[in-house]
């Protein structure tokens, strides 16, 4: 999961998508984009690649790079201003009360949830249970949980038998049990990853419908204790360490229920593939905006995904909110992609390769303000993993003239010219010595969603049916533009293809994953005008 950007970056945020062009003046860009493409050629170089925009997703990105072409020549005047007078100046993300100024306990102080205690805290939805136990000479620690009517973040702490430091202690999950106070379970965990030296963390996200009083329940006994260094033979060995860490606490949820607006939501979409989504609630506590959806297949598309697709499948959409002018994209592993606060997929609901995933989303609200509205809601695509094969067919005595053009799954490569030569691979760098005795390299631009072009899905294949070897190399600083990276230098060098071969050949690619863009759904998400804690 990728960590909430830096302060510095969300400076550098605002700077340039809160204080952007008006509506009218994106809507006007937009307009015109809809019929151009971005003509890209390397100086000294006879590849000439035009590179399209493909759908709404690279036009929101030429938008804003747009915008940043305006702001760019008072870009370090902006720089200054943000660092000189913070006063001063208006903000996107403050747009939320100002955060008490309370000290924060260290556990808090890892995966940015210092900003969630200093929310909760006044609101008394910080509970402290007071657990101590020691056995064997470790001791277990529960101070302070993070209780919201969305989630329970519990953190633990341990200590070692000799008590000189803190233990990087990895009790089971699965013993650790939140149930109602007949012993039914009213969480799922979520997978957040959030571990550090000296704490481990737990995140639950609660169901739709929960008690008043809950129960949460440890039944921990085994840990892993990790590598320990013995002086003697000065080696690190792996220990395991059984106790009994058993606890019990509860937690009233009654205020937490209070502190929280929940809105049912009825909105459903079929892709033309046969992918359904429909949104099921909103709900927005004072930690952030959680949004709930179904995601299921029909029966022609999960004829074609893997085995796994549920742990696969990606949504890509971004949210506008016109009011405070904050436009946010969240695209799945994209390069650069924002990630959601949290995202829990729930596989309860599948039943062999169908059935349905539910599938929880929550924004920060340092980056969607808590309360704003309406929110816009747009689907730019999704990912799931599908093995699809294309071919591009090379005719080598035409390529100058008529460069061979390639489309794959929102990828482009366009291949203009070619040689042979001996080329050597090197942390994908070139390293090429062009004699006619050596290999076919194909020479050409492209654009992907990945750094590389996934070299070992690529097959050449001559007019008599032999197989090729393809090697893929390019510059390695490839620039990055809307989540995607565009390379002017590519080589295609096909191992064993000499000149004595022919002059046609074809390039086949097999991906194991399929991006598909062929998506129009936007919904204006339920706001809220009153937001109970605010006034506490």
């Amino acid at each position: 999961m990728k960590p909430i950007p830096s302060e510095e970056d969300r400076q550098w945020e605002r700077v340039l998508f809160h204080e952007q062009p008006d509506s009218e003046f994106t809507l006007r860009v937009m307009e015109k984009l809809d019929a151009i493409s971005i003509d890209k050629k390397e100086q000294g170089n006879s590849i000439g690649a035009q590179i399209k925009l493909p759908g709404k997703r690279m036009k929101r990105a030429a938008v804003s790079a747009a915008a940043l072409l305006l702001l760019v020549g008072g870009a370090w005047f902006a720089w200054e201003w943000v660092q000189q007078q913070p006063a001063a100046r208006s903000t996107i993300n403050a747009v939320n009360p100002p955060l008490p100024d309370i000290p924060v306990p260290d556990e808090f102080r890892i995966n940015n949830l210092v900003n969630d205690y200093k929310r909760l805290q006044p609101l008394g939805l910080v509970v402290n249970p007071n657990i101590r136990i020691e056995d064997q000479g470790y001791t277990l620690q529960i101070e302070e949980v993070l209780v919201d009517r969305s989630r329970i973040v519990l953190t633990l702490q341990g200590s070692v038998p000799d008590g000189s430091g803190p233990i990087d202690i990895t009790p089971d999950p699965s013993r650790i049990h939140i149930t109602d106070e007949k012993g039914e379970s009213v969480v799922s965990e979520v997978e957040v990853n959030i571990q550090s030296w000296k704490y481990r963390q737990f995140v639950f996200q609660l169901h739709d419908d929960v008690p008043d009083r809950i129960v949460v329940r440890g039944e921990l006994n085994h840990l892993n204790v990790g590598n320990v260094y013995d002086a003697k033979s000065r080696t690190y060995t792996d220990e395991t360490a059984y106790v009994d860490w058993s606890f019990q606490f509860g937690i009233d949820l009654a205020k937490a229920k209070t502190y929280a607006v929940q809105k049912a939501m009825n909105e459903s979409y079929v892709t033309p593939e046969g992918l359904r989504l429909q949104m099921k609630q909103l709900l927005q506590t004072p930690t952030g905006t959680r949004l709930d959806l179904d995601i299921s297949l029909n029966d022609k598309l999960l004829a074609k995904v893997g085995e796994g697709w549920e742990n696969q499948v990606e949504i890509l959409y971004h949210l506008e909110i016109p009011a405070t002018q904050e436009y946010r994209i969240f695209n799945g592993s994209r390069s650069g992609a924002r990630k959601a606060k949290y995202s829990l997929r729930d596989t309860t609901g599948l039943s062999g390769n169908g059935g349905v995933l539910k599938l929880s989303e929550m924004w920060d609200p340092e980056f969607v303000t808590l309360g704003a509205g309406p929110i816009r809601f747009v689907l730019d695509g999704y990912t799931l993993p599908v093995k699809d094969e294309q071919s591009l067919a090379i005719d080598l005595d035409r390529i100058r003239e008529q460069p061979a053009k390639f489309e794959q799954s929102g990828d482009e490569l366009v291949l203009s010219d070619y040689g042979y030569g001996h080329v050597r691979v090197s942390g994908n760098q070139p390293i090429s010595v062009f004699d006619d005795k050596g290999d076919l390299i194909l020479e050409g631009s492209g654009s992907f969603w990945q750094k590389e072009a996934q070299a070992d899905h690529w097959v050449a294949v001559d007019e008599h049916g032999e197989q090729y070897p393809v090697e893929i190399a390019g510059t390695s600083t490839a620039s990055e533009y809307g989540g995607k990276f565009v390379s002017a230098n590519l080589k295609y060098v096909i191992r064993g293809f000499s000149q004595n071969k022919g002059t046609k050949l074809t390039l086949k690619r097999t991906l194991e994953t399929h991006d598909y863009q062929d998506v129009d759904w936007e919904v204006e998400l339920p706001s809220s005008e009153h937001l109970p804690w605010l006034n506490q």
